[in-house]
């Protein structure tokens, strides 16, 4: 059945609590010199934490994993800062457990905490490979270590290399927690055989059952993450001898385990991650309790069916075995939940049908392969809201064969707040996806648009490379565009990427650099205004012209510039910005009378001395706007021309003040040509306003 909405497995609020006041005190002693004020009532908080819990339990213990711990059958989140550093700090001591005991005092806490404190990494001792009576020295408090003496979780003959101190840790761990009403004391070894366990479990009193089996539970949730992520050399031996216990626990004992007391949660949990990482059998026999404990939530033809592929896993021909083995768990995600029907079948039909199930397969299967789609994969998985690596990987396929604009809009149609999409986004919202979209021909920049923004800035760097590669004018003018979009906040990733050899890939770099407004503090293009390609040069200057205390160079250093284009750039921006620095007026002067240059260029150089304000600019205006004087004295026009209506509106605009220039005026406004008249009224309105 599904979980309730809102429902979750967390530590109750004392038990959560009391982790975060141990692990702060392990901190404070292991920072804090001996006698530091702050430790003793670090060490009388766990203390008064400890008390709380124990007023209704003779003892409190925490199991270590590597980043977790296990506590009442309940996994502490390996993403919590503060508990997974105290679960790290027990790890490296080699300690698969820490006990509390009713009667505990602050002075033995202080001691625990002192000797916990001991890094095992610098001092080359964990305490878990040490002494036993260290870990013993407290009438209250006690240290269990992770490997104990003559234990093999492995077979005889199998490899060195299976024996996992992670696996044997979480198989100890629970055959410790099966038999602990059997424990006579901590010197002998503990029985680990699944069948002496097993019997432990079926045989234990029904006074505290339920805290018994939390913690039985706990154990076996840690055993199925276990085993969803670990190699299978590691994996194996864990992997088969939980599989022999699950077959010989009675079905109301393995019914009563799945069921949780009720917590709907973690039931699915533990179904869910068996079902990655337990044989098929084991599988079998877990979903057959869910089933049962969820009043028939599962058929009995489905059951049959599962039990058909298991007996293909298992002893099918060795090409159909991993076939039929990811078969299995395939099914068991996508039909565990809403299964609520009776059987419909008479009883003899449904034990045929039982014993059909069981056969092993006679011969393979022949006939074509049909691989499941990728994308058909994913929308299940976020429809039944359930991720894992096969879901994982199916994404990855989607984005890789070029269908993410798709599945995007199949992510769009799903609350951002359901597990499994938060992970699909995950996947996918990363800079490897984001270079796949951008390399590869033709770029989808609908779907980059969507996808970049959650990558953010690390979506910067592959859109770069791409950019440096394209060859069509048209992926590069939109990656641009994307870059763009992205903000200043990319700058520091562009910047070094100006040093690159390859002239266009600097001149693009310039370019995004000029849409980033505004530029970095301290930035500047001057270093690039003299680079040996124009194109360059000319990116430069418009950049340049940006920042107000280099403006004057770049406009003198494009005015200068022998490339048209350049040259043309500079002129428009200082006709443009009504700005012309003292020291181009020498080189605007020559490019004025410079007769090989395209009359319109000459234009703007003319206009560009009208905002001069230095003298020789005044004398080129006046030469230009005329050609001496006639015999009545009175000043002489030359032919109209661009130049000169240029020249007369740059006088017109700047010097109407000086005596020569005001009889040019005068000379102008008489004219009969209605365009040398409005070029001198053009001027006086200009300065005017």
């Amino acid at each position: 059945m599904p979980a309730p909405s809102g429902e979750r497995t967390t530590l109750s609020r004392d038990l959560a609590d009391f982790l975060i006041e141990l692990s702060i005190a392990l901190h404070k002693h292991a920072m804090y010199p001996e006698g530091h004020p702050s430790l003793a009532p670090a060490a009388a908080g766990v203390t008064r934490r400890a008390e709380l819990l124990l007023e209704d339990r003779t003892t409190l213990s925490l199991g270590v994993a590597r980043q977790q711990l296990v506590i009442e059958g309940v996994a502490t989140d390996p993403k919590h800062p503060v508990l997974a550093e105290l679960a790290a700090r027990l790890h490296r001591h080699h300690l698969g457990a820490v006990t509390f005991r009713r009667g505990v005092e602050t002075a033995e806490v202080a001691s625990v905490l002192k000797t916990l404190a001991v890094d095992a990494e610098r001092s080359g001792q964990p305490l878990g490979l040490g002494a036993p009576e260290r870990l013993r020295a407290w009438a209250h408090a006690q240290l269990h270590p992770l490997t104990y003496e003559r234990l093999e979780l492995v077979e005889e003959d199998a490899p060195a290399s299976e024996r996992g101190a992670r696996a044997a840790q979480l198989w100890v761990g629970l055959a410790r927690a099966a038999l602990t009403a059997q424990a006579g004391n901590d010197d002998q070894p503990t029985p680990t055989e699944p069948a002496v366990i097993a019997r432990a479990i079926d045989e234990h009193p029904r006074t505290d059952a339920a805290a018994y089996d939390q913690v039985i539970v706990g154990y076996l949730l840690q055993i199925a993450e276990e085993l969803k992520t670990a190699g299978s050399a590691d994996a194996v031996a864990l992997r088969r001898r939980t599989s022999r216990l699950i077959r010989a626990l009675k079905p109301e004992t393995l019914r009563r385990l799945v069921d949780m007391g009720g917590d709907f949660t973690q039931r699915r949990k533990f179904v869910h991650d068996a079902t990655d990482g337990m044989a098929v059998d084991a599988v079998l026999e877990i979903v057959r309790a869910a089933a049962d404990s969820s009043h028939q939530t599962i058929s009995h033809s489905l059951v049959r069916m599962l039990s058909k592929l298991a007996a293909h896993a298992e002893g099918g021909a060795p090409e159909v075995r991993p076939q039929a083995d990811a078969a299995l768990r395939d099914q068991v995600r996508r039909l565990l939940e809403g299964w609520t029907l009776t059987d419909p079948n008479p009883d003899a039909y449904g034990a045929a049908l039982q014993r059909m199930a069981r056969a092993a397969p006679a011969r393979a299967a022949t006939g074509g392969e049909y691989a499941t789609e990728p994308d058909r994969i994913v929308a299940m998985a976020l429809e039944v809201d359930t991720v894992n690596a096969h879901v994982l990987g199916a994404a990855d396929r989607v984005a890789q064969e070029g269908r993410l604009g798709q599945l995007l809009d199949a992510l769009a149609e799903v609350p951002e707040s359901q597990g499994a999409a938060s992970q699909v986004w995950a996947r996918l919202a990363t800079a490897d996806v984001v270079r796949q979209l951008a390399m590869r021909e033709p770029v989808d920049f609908k779907t980059l648009e969507r996808l970049v923004p959650r990558v953010g800035l690390l979506a910067a760097a592959p859109l770069l490379d791409a950019l440096a590669a394209a060859e069509a004018r048209g992926v590069r003018r939109g990656l641009l565009a994307q870059l763009a979009r992205m903000g200043p906040e990319i700058a520091p990733v562009v910047i070094p990427r100006l040093e690159d050899s390859r002239w266009y890939v600097t001149r693009n770099m310039l370019a995004l650099l000029e849409d980033l407004s505004p530029l970095p503090p301290g930035f500047s293009a001057a270093a690039y205004l003299r680079h040996a390609d124009a194109r360059v040069r000319w990116q430069a200057v418009k950049v340049q012209v940006k920042l107000p205390a280099a403006r004057d160079e770049a406009l003198a250093l494009g005015l200068q510039d022998h490339d048209p284009r350049t040259l043309r750039l500079a002129l428009g921006l200082a006709v443009a910005l009504q700005s012309c620095p003292d020291s181009a007026v020498p080189v605007l002067t020559g490019r004025a009378t410079e007769r090989a240059l395209p009359p319109d260029v000459r234009t703007l150089a003319v206009r560009a001395l009208g905002h001069a304000r230095a003298p020789a600019a005044l004398t080129t205006l006046l030469r230009l706007a005329s050609t001496g004087r006639t015999l009545f004295g009175r000043e002489k026009l030359p032919p109209k021309s661009p130049e000169l209506l240029a020249a007369l509106a740059g006088l017109a605009s700047g010097w109407q003040q000086d005596p020569r220039a005001r009889a040019l005026l005068r000379r102008a406004a008489g004219s009969s040509d209605p365009d040398i008249r409005a070029a001198a009224d053009t001027g006086e309105r200009r300065s005017a306003s």
